[in-house]
Order: structure tokens, then sequence, then C-alpha cells
């Protein structure tokens, strides 16, 4: 697979460069530019301290970090977050706490999202009077059955 090169432009230069933590990840890591608590339930903007220059025909995906799910009930509201590739502001995270009962304090320069840009082609659509015909049909949620 090719790379690809993004223009990035370091808004809080004390910040880290996004990055993977281990060869072969999909996501870079995002740091919050800012402190925050997060309150049961609570959701916030908060600032990544970068913008990109995601090239046409790609896409950024904010996504959350399955560390702080599972372990603090962190995630993000409109997940994935979509960067289109015109966009030339700051890189945010809309953050959720879904503990029901316990603060999420986030320090300035903490993991807090991550980061999937993506290929993504320019659709053409056909109107059809019908679509084709499949296994599955028009099955949707819960087609498939609940069998392991």
């Amino acid at each position: 697979m090719a790379a690809i090169a993004v223009p990035i432009q370091r808004i809080d230069k004390t910040l880290d460069m996004p990055a993977y933590a281990y060869p072969g990840d999909a996501g870079l890591d995002l740091r919050a530019a800012e402190a925050a608590v997060l309150k049961p339930f609570e959701r916030k903007l908060v600032s990544c301290g970068i913008k990109m220059a995601i090239p046409r025909g790609y896409a950024g995906f904010v996504m959350p970090r399955s560390g702080l799910a599972v372990k603090h009930g962190i995630s993000i509201v409109n997940s994935p977050g979509l960067i289109d590739s015109d966009y030339r502001g700051e890189i945010k995270a809309i953050l959720v706490n879904l503990d029901p009962e316990n603060d999420f304090v986030i320090e300035h320069g903490d993991r807090i999202a991550q980061i999937v840009i993506l290929e993504t082609p320019t659709i053409t659509l056909e109107e059809v009077d019908e679509l084709s015909s499949t296994e599955r049909g028009s099955g949707g949620f819960g087609s498939s059955g609940m069998g392991l």
C-alpha cells in the first residue's frame, strides 16, 4: 500500500504530533490541547491542537480509543467524526462520558481519540426501478441471528 503525505499544522506546538502507537495501526493518536473534566453523561468538544490538509479523494474519521472506552466509558458522540478534504479548521473530538458515576479528567497532552485517513471515491448515483436481489435481501437489524 502506498503512503500518502498529509500536511499538518500544529496549533499547539507543545503537543506531540499525531502518531501510530504500533507499526501497522490504522489510527493516529490525537491528543487533548486543553484540560477538561467530563461529568457522567456529559459531552464536550475537545481541541486537538492541529489542522490538517487531507488530500482530495480522502477523508479523516475521528474515532474513539478502545482503552478509554472499556476502562472509563469514554466515546465520541458522532463516531466516527468526519473530516472532509476541504476542511482546514482545527481538528476536535466530541467526547462523551458514558460512565454513570465517575467524572473523567482530561489533561493537556492526553491521547483522547484517533484519526483514520481513508480513501473516499466520488460516487455517482444511478436511479433504477428495482435493485438486484441477494441472499440477504431486505433483512436488516438482527436478520442474521444470534448463533455463534
